[in-house]
C-alpha cells in the first residue's frame, strides 16, 4: 500500500545536477518493466520518498507526457530534471536514466554489424518471437486501459485498418489526425472547461526556467526540424544510400517527433525507417527489439542498437550516438517548449477529449504492428506460435519480469534448434 505524502506549504529546495543524475541512474538500472511500470517507480521516487511534487502535479505532469508524442517516462523524468535542477538537471536526468540500456543495446548492435558474434540461429529466432508477445501484453493492457468503451474501441479498429491499407507515416498520421477530431468532437466538447483549482502546497507551482515566449522558441525550433532536415536530405542524398550521419539523424528525429504513446509504439516508425531502406536486416530489427525488452531504461534506446547495427567498428558507435540523440531531442525540444503552458490547460476538458482519441489510436497502430512486421516476420512454424504464446502467458498470467522472459524465451529457441532442427 502506498503511502501518499502529506500537504506541505514549503517549495523543495532546487537539486544539483549532479543529485538528479545519481537518482535517474539508480532508476536506469533498476527500472525494467516499460513505460508504465517507469511511471510507477517514478511515482514512488519522487512523489512519496523525496516529495519533489504533488500527486495532483505528478498526474498532471504524466498527462501532459502522455499528449505529447515522444517516450513520455523519458519526457516525464526530463520535466523533474528540468524542474528541479534546472537545464542541467533535465540533462542529467535524461543522461542518468537512458545511459545503461542504451551503452548495452549500441554494444549489441555492434556485434550484430560485426557479425553477430556468431548468434546462434535459434537464439536469434527467439529473440523474434519473445517480440511478438511484448508486443501483444502492450496492445493487450494498453486497450484495457485506452479502450474501455464501444466507441474508442471503433476508433482502435479504424486506426489498425487505416495503417495496414496504408503502411508508413501517412497512413499512421492520418489515423491519429483523424482520432483525435474524433475524441474533441464525442468527448472533449460535453462540458465546460474546468477551473483549475487554487494552488495550496508549494509542490504545486512548478518551477520552470522557461518563460512562454521561450518556450514558444522551443517548440518552434521542434517545427522547424521536421521541415530542415527532410529538405536537408533532398538536397544533399546519399551518394551510395547507405545511413549517412544526415539520413539517420533525419529518420530517428521523425520517428521520435511523430510518435504518440512511445516505447512500443514507435515499432512501425522505426521498421519504415530502417528496415525498408535496407540499413538493418529484418531479423536484426527483431531480435534487438526483443534484447531491448531484457533491459532496464526507456525502449527509445533500441535506437541506439539499430545506429550500431548499420555499420561496424566506430562507424557504428557514432551513428548510435545519433540515432540515440536523434530520436529523443523531439521529446525534449516538446516537453520545455510546453511545460510554461500546460498549468493553465490541463485541466481543460477538450484537451482530455483529443488525447482521449488519440490514445484509442495509438492502441490501433500498436496492433496493425503487432501483424506487420512482427508477427509476419517472426512465426514461421507451430513451434513458433507455441513458443509466443507460453511467452504471452508467462507476461501476462504468470507476472514474469519481462527480461526474465526474454532471456528464457531466447535460450528456448536455441534449444529447440539444437535439439529439434526440423521445427525451426
Amino acid at each position: 500500500m502506498s503511502v501518499t505524502p502529506s500537504p506541505s506549504t514549503s517549495a523543495v529546495a532546487p537539486a544539483t545536477p549532479w543529485e538528479v543524475f545519481w537518482v535517474f541512474l539508480r532508476l536506469g538500472l533498476t527500472s525494467f518493466g516499460g513505460p508504465v511500470a517507469h511511471l510507477g517507480y517514478f511515482r514512488d521516487e519522487f512523489v512519496v520518498r523525496r516529495r519533489w511534487l504533488t500527486e495532483h502535479s505528478y498526474a498532471d505532469l504524466v498527462a501532459l507526457c502522455q499528449f505529447l508524442p515522444g517516450p513520455a517516462s523519458s519526457q516525464v523524468g526530463m520535466a523533474l530534471g528540468l524542474m528541479r535542477g534546472g537545464w542541467g538537471g533535465a540533462l542529467a536526468a535524461w543522461v542518468g536514466f537512458t545511459l545503461p540500456s542504451a551503452l548495452a543495446l549500441a554494444l549489441l548492435g555492434l556485434g550484430f554489424s560485426a557479425g553477430g558474434f556468431g548468434m546462434p540461429a535459434g537464439l536469434v529466432q527467439g529473440l523474434k518471437v519473445v517480440a511478438v508477445a511484448v508486443v501483444a501484453q502492450a496492445v493487450w493492457g494498453m486497450a484495457r486501459g485506452l479502450c474501455a468503451t464501444a466507441g474508442r474501441v471503433a476508433l482502435m479498429l479504424a486506426a489498425c485498418a487505416i495503417t495496414l491499407v496504408q503502411p508508413g507515416v501517412v497512413g499512421q498520421l492520418a489515423a491519429m489526425l483523424g482520432a483525435g477530431l474524433v475524441g474533441w468532437w464525442a468527448w472533449g466538447r460535453k462540458q465546460a472547461d474546468a477551473v483549475p483549482s487554487a494552488v495550496t502546497d508549494a509542490r504545486d507551482a512548478w518551477a520552470v526556467p522557461l518563460s512562454r515566449r521561450g518556450g514558444l522558441a522551443l517548440l518552434a525550433v521542434f517545427a522547424a526540424l521536421l521541415v530542415v532536415l527532410p529538405w536537408s536530405v533532398a538536397v544533399a542524398p546519399a551518394a551510395d544510400g547507405t545511413a549517412s550521419a544526415l539520413l539517420v539523424v533525419d529518420a530517428f528525429y521523425r520517428a521520435g517527433a511523430l510518435v504518440f504513446g512511445g516505447g512500443h509504439v514507435v515499432l512501425p516508425l522505426l521498421q519504415s525507417a530502417v528496415v525498408e531502406p535496407g540499413w538493418v536486416s529484418a531479423d536484426a530489427f527483431l531480435a534487438g527489439y526483443g534484447a531491448t525488452q531484457a533491459v532496464p531504461g526507456p525502449l527509445f534506446t533500441f535506437a541506439a542498437f539499430l545506429g550500431a547495427a548499420m555499420a561496424p567498428g566506430w562507424a557504428g558507435a557514432g551513428l548510435a550516438l545519433l540515432a540515440i540523440l536523434g530520436i529523443f531531442l523531439p521529446a525534449f525540444l516538446l516537453v520545455a517548449g510546453a511545460l510554461p503552458w500546460w498549468a493553465p490547460l490541463r485541466q481543460r476538458t477538450w484537451a482530455r477529449g483529443v488525447l482521449a482519441g488519440v490514445n484509442a489510436a495509438v492502441v490501433g497502430l500498436l496492433l496493425a504492428a503487432l501483424y506487420q512486421p512482427v508477427a509476419t516476420s517472426a512465426l514461421h512454424s507451430a513451434a513458433d506460435v507455441a513458443l509466443a504464446l507460453v511467452a504471452l502467458a508467462a507476461l501476462l498470467r504468470w507476472r514474469v519480469p519481462p527480461w526474465a522472459v526474454v532471456v528464457a524465451t531466447a535460450l528456448t529457441g536455441w534449444g529447440l534448434q539444437v535439439l529439434l532442427p526440423s521445427l525451426i
